[in-house]
């Protein structure tokens, strides 16, 4: 290779750079286009992950070409097209997140190369993790852009931890003159590295157990309050009658409770998992076995109401208020300990003090539709109808439209027209 080959290979700043200017205006139309798109897909998944966008500079994308040409020329490759003129990055707090938000991407553009950047490096090594995805520009929005040069765009997907990481290393590594060298700062950056990795792990954990945990808990809120109205509701309205269901029989303790778990968390799951199951015999020795470890006050009262929602089920009705009791003497402040116990004295036909927990749970949240609506049928079932209409009436404002209170209403006119 001689110098007239060198001189000849030499890219013409001064007309790319014509060539950029001219289509500039068209690469940021499309980064807009693209980003309206992507965020509009993530809204409808129901995800709403940080997008930035750039367009790459011309400085920078000449800088790029000369070093590219000149690893092509040293490996004999041909040079690659430059796919990151418009780029997006895509921020996930959760690695779980990566995987939904790539698919996405996939069903929506025509991928071409993905590369996981960090995948193959040892936990010795430091270094970004992140993923890029080269995808084709699509035809309907080529055809609104009528003459630009680019059929390619690039997209990298990072957590926040990966993010902050890779800002980090482009200030100390890749835009330093001299590389860490030296084995003690190489260490230090692969330990930050290694412990920002460790926090994506344990990040993601987390939110997978409060995801499981919300889950149950709303399964077992849904039978709960399902128990309520036919308890209460019953002996008011006309109701028919519930589908099959029950506990599991023959299942233990020693049988159910995941195997090794010794943490308070994994056992509040397990009884949640029973309690959501129907085993309520299950699911009260379990909350009895969180009960006997050492707990602090706020969670014990919750362990007391999860406890007398699953003696409530099980039409335990002295224990589930004894439960609700002990909940209420942790926490007094607890709200739904004090509903629930109100709603237990109703079923056994307490409504006097029964008013008297609705009364309480409202002092401290008074914008509780239920409480409204149980304390009216509580005063309803005692004969004290204009209270009960006043009730009703208030919890209308919360929910205008719902069935029950209308229900309740027509019953309270009629009686009052008597």
């Amino acid at each position: 290779m001689d110098s007239s080959d060198h001189i000849e290979a030499i890219p013409d700043r001064r007309l790319l750079e014509a060539e950029y200017a001219d289509q500039e205006e068209a690469y940021q139309a499309l980064l807009s286009s693209l980003e309206r798109r992507i965020r509009a897909s993530f809204n409808h998944a129901g995800i709403k992950p940080t997008i930035k966008g750039r367009v790459k500079s011309f400085d920078s994308l000449y800088k790029k070409r000369l070093r590219l040409l000149r690893n092509s020329r040293e490996t004999g490759f041909e040079l690659p097209s430059l796919g990151d003129i418009v780029g997006l990055r895509i921020v996930c707090p959760f690695l779980g997140d990566l995987e939904l938000v790539e698919r996405i991407l996939r069903s929506d553009f025509g991928v071409i190369e993905i590369e996981r950047k960090g995948a193959d490096r040892s936990f010795k090594e430091f270094g970004y993790e992140s993923i890029h995805l080269t995808a084709e520009i699509p035809q309907q929005l080529r055809l609104e852009l009528q003459g630009i040069n680019i059929s390619m765009f690039e997209i990298q997907l990072r957590t926040i931890l990966q993010e902050a990481w890779a800002e980090v290393e482009h200030e100390l590594v890749y835009k330093a003159e001299l590389s860490p060298l030296d084995e003690p700062l190489k260490r230090k950056l692969a330990a930050l590295n290694a412990n920002l990795t460790l926090s994506d792990i344990i990040f993601q954990e987390i939110r997978e157990y409060q995801q499981r945990l919300g889950s149950e808990l709303h399964s077992r809120r849904e039978a709960f309050y399902s128990k309520i109205e036919e308890a209460i509701d019953g002996s008011m309205y006309a109701k028919p009658a519930e589908g099959p269901g029950g506990p599991k029989n023959g299942e233990t303790l020693e049988e159910f409770v995941t195997s090794g778990a010794s943490s308070i968390d994994d056992l509040l799951l397990d009884a949640l998992s029973a309690h959501n199951r129907k085993n309520y015999t299950l699911a009260i020795k379990i909350y009895r076995t969180i009960l006997e470890q050492p707990l602090g006050e706020d969670l014990a009262s919750i362990v007391h109401k999860h406890r007398g929602m699953a003696y409530f089920s099980e039409s335990r009705y002295d224990e589930a208020i004894e439960d609700f009791g002990a909940s209420l003497a942790l926490n007094p402040d607890c709200y739904k300990s004090a509903y629930f116990r109100g709603v237990v004295r109703s079923v056994v036909g307490d409504y006097g003090a029964a008013i008297s927990d609705f009364n309480w749970s409202l002092r401290i949240n008074p914008y509780q539709f239920f409480a409204l609506y149980r304390r009216a049928q509580g005063y309803t079932h005692l004969g004290d109808f204009p209270k009960a209409l006043a009730d009703i009436e208030e919890a209308g404002k919360i929910e205008p439209r719902n069935p029950q209170a209308h229900q309740l209403k027509a019953l309270l006119l009629e009686k009052l027209r008597m």
